[in-house]
């Protein structure tokens, strides 16, 4: 499974009322160090299929970034049962961005 990406109208279905825990991403195409994190989320996708990996574009939703509060990007997010368990800011390798959940 490859990570997919949210916008305000799939946010609430795929994150909020996911059954699995979800790892969500939230970028831009012009980040440096979110273009380094996104093979890393592809790859976390596609190797665990007890959770999901989400990708926010923060340009394309700038009201769900404000939502949260994003001040920074890259900043990983994880959801449980509807509400943010953890999150960090910043490029991670994959072993820290695992930890996570």
């Amino acid at each position: 499974m490859s990570a997919i990406h949210i916008t305000n109208a799939n946010f609430e279905e795929e994150v909020l009322h996911s059954d699995k825990p979800v790892l969500v991403d939230f970028w831009a195409s012009w980040c440096g160090p979110c273009r380094m994190v996104s093979p890393i989320l592809e790859e976390i996708a596609a190797e665990r299929s007890d959770i999901k990996v989400c990708k926010v574009n923060v340009d394309e939703e700038p009201a769900l970034a404000a939502n949260f509060r994003i001040m920074s990007i890259p900043t990983l997010m994880v959801f449980k049962g509807g509400k943010v368990t953890n999150q960090a800011l910043g490029a991670r390798p994959k072993a820290q961005i695992l930890s996570l959940l």
